[in-house]
């Protein structure tokens, strides 16, 4: 004998619409043992509170962040002003607040030394109470670090350099 579906596909469809027309990102009906959950994908900007008790991580891993590449080269960088026109310069992509560990108890995410490759994070700059993470453009080794934790940036600042 077969058991009547209770599933209503006008149902969702109708949930889906609603989710997109508004600015839900997830809503979820339950009827008896009938329970029908619609989602969308989460956002790529995670806000989070920061407060003296230290910062928080990212909870949802956020849009990576890239650092165009500098025109320029030089041989090597002695100082942050020079390291901005260094080849393997990662520049800030905005004005915030640099992070080089997701906690103050977390050990920091690169060191001078650090083999990186591409898409690995190396900080995490905050503006606006938002969480960016920034990313290695390519693979290499961090052979100079700019920023201490909890240190601000300007927009274009050299970070680090990647070689």
């Amino acid at each position: 004998m077969a058991k009547e579906n209770p599933f209503d596909p006008d149902l969702v469809r109708e949930l889906a619409s609603l989710i997109s027309d508004t600015d839900l990102t997830e809503i979820e009906v339950e009827k008896g043992d009938l329970r029908i959950r619609v989602a969308r994908a989460a956002p790529t900007h995670v806000t989070l509170p920061y407060g003296p008790a230290g910062y928080a991580a990212p909870a949802a891993a956020p849009a990576p962040v890239v650092a165009p590449p500098p025109t320029v080269t030089e041989s090597a960088p002695a100082t942050a002003k020079s390291a901005a026109s260094h080849p393997g310069a990662v520049l800030s992509p905005m004005v915030g607040t640099a992070y080089r560990r997701a906690s103050p108890e977390a050990k920091p995410f690169i060191e001078i030394g650090s083999k990186v490759q591409a898409g690995d994070k190396l900080l995490l700059v905050e503006a606006m109470k938002t969480f960016n993470e920034i990313v290695a453009p390519r693979a290499g080794t961090v052979t100079s670090i700019f920023v201490e934790d909890g240190t601000p940036v300007e927009y274009g600042e050299p970070l680090i350099v990647i070689e």
